[in-house]
């Protein structure tokens, strides 16, 4: 068999990125725009992969594309092979030249914002050779863009517990609770944690980390024991119970979210570095503090395991904690 193999037409990297694509998304027209390819080009290599093989590897019709049995195997293949050429290629730029090339960063939309401005300032001083370029999405859209090689870092909460990525720990930062001005708990200190069981708490929607850590803090208080309150809520309620949680409004961001706190339609945690930037000049909000130990979350670098620049992550992250420590945040050791 081998030997008939030998007068055949080898598959190109840039067929099976093009072929990648398509199977990941399943439009030609999306799947151009992501590789930035023409849709005439990626059509044209995608049939180029077909003849190589010598196998179909998509079923077109007017309305949709959709992978054939064949397809579906040689997809997963094509996958491994991109992904270990991005390592090649990564492992050249590191020992060619370290802290320079092009830098993909992944962060939370709970992070962004706030964090952003330090990180940039940090890369602005420490290593203008690199090409910084950042992506804004949540957890689970990170991790397989860190798993498929489309990111090379991500700047977000953990503990994440996913095989094959390495996290550095770079800050802790308390919860603090964020309330209408004449709420009963507006401004007070040393809060107990049991406070939350009966205050009407408004969440980020789902897929947020921050939704869930809320919910964490919420069952830790004693609203639910953990794993309780998944189903629906009580009817005529008018919400739902959720880890123990009253949820009936729930927001796509923080910023919309406060807005629904200075509107009175409840309270919700905000982490300590999005409190200036999203409370400032809004008469409506009051803040209250935990007692300690207050809820809090911990923030992180992940690379993935055995990355050829962990060096250099390991390097950005030490940086990053101490260009942290003038924020509201405990920098880790």
């Amino acid at each position: 068999m081998a030997a008939g193999n030998r007068g055949a037409k080898q598959p190109t990297l840039a067929q099976l990125r093009a072929f990648a694509a398509v199977a990941e998304h399943l439009h030609f027209r999306d799947a151009a725009a992501v590789i930035g390819m023409s849709q005439p080009a990626l059509s044209g290599a995608v049939s180029a992969l077909e003849e190589a093989l010598g196998v179909q590897l998509l079923e077109r019709t007017t309305r949709k594309v959709l992978l054939s049995p064949a397809g579906e195997r040689i997809a997963a293949r094509a996958r491994v092979v991109l992904a270990a050429m991005g390592g090649l290629l990564e492992e050249a730029e590191a020992v060619r030249a370290p802290f320079t090339g092009v830098l993909r960063l992944g962060v939370i939309p709970t992070v962004a914002p706030y964090l952003l401005p330090t990180v940039l300032g940090l890369f602005h001083r420490r290593y203008p050779r690199m090409d910084l370029q950042v992506h804004e999405e949540q957890t689970a859209s990170l991790l397989d863009g860190l798993s498929g090689g489309r990111l090379d870092l991500l700047l977000l909460a953990v503990p994440l517990g996913v095989p094959g990525v390495t996290e550095l720990p770079v800050f802790d930062e308390d919860f603090v609770l964020l309330t209408p001005r004449e709420h009963p708990l507006a401004g007070r200190k040393e809060i107990p944690r049991e406070e939350l069981r009966g205050l009407q708490l408004l969440l980020l929607d789902e897929g947020h980390c921050l939704r869930d850590q809320a919910l964490d803090i919420c069952r830790e208080a004693g609203r639910l024991p953990r794993g309780a309150g998944r189903g629906p809520s009580p009817e005529g309620s008018g919400g739902r119970r959720e880890g123990g949680a009253d949820v009936t409004t729930t927001a796509a961001g923080l910023s919309t979210l406060v807005q629904l706190v200075a509107g009175g339609l409840g309270v919700t945690l905000l982490p300590r570095t999005a409190l200036r930037l999203e409370t400032t000049r809004n008469e409506y909000l009051a803040t209250g503090y935990f007692a300690e130990p207050a809820p809090s979350r911990r923030i992180a670098l992940a690379m993935r395991t055995g990355t050829a620049r962990q060096e250099e992550f390991r390097a950005i992250a030490a940086a990053l904690r101490e260009a942290v420590r003038p924020l509201p945040v405990w920098p880790t050791d």
